[in-house]
């Protein structure tokens, strides 16, 4: 992604309230809350307009956001790179400790 699509993401974000991650439930849950308290019918009639605007604004943040989470690609095979054995880990730190070490026969 571009530095263009992630401020747009970050502006969606910013909009519905969210954190620095959100799960597509508290994304659902946020977008539902803020259009219950911004929908234009609960305005009066002065507001209405305006809450429109918010409304238009929120479902955009919304869309944007629901169109990321179903183009995120998971991976589906571990990376050499992040692999490790916690024994390996265990033995490359203490593995010449005569307490904690490989014992010598």
């Amino acid at each position: 992604m571009n530095k263009k699509e992630w401020q747009a993401i970050e502006q969606a974000r910013e909009i519905l309230h969210l954190g620095g991650q959100a799960s597509a439930a508290e994304i659902k849950q946020a977008y539902h809350l803020m259009c219950k308290k911004y929908h234009p019918d609960r305005a009066a009639e002065e507001n209405k307009k305006k809450y429109a605007e918010i409304m238009c604004r929120l479902t955009a943040a919304y869309e944007l956001l629901m169109r990321y989470i179903k183009q995120y690609r998971f991976p589906l095979k571990p990376d050499k790179d992040t692999l490790y054995d916690p024994e390996d880990w265990w033995m490359n730190r203490f593995g010449d400790d005569p307490l904690w070490g490989r014992k010598k026969r």
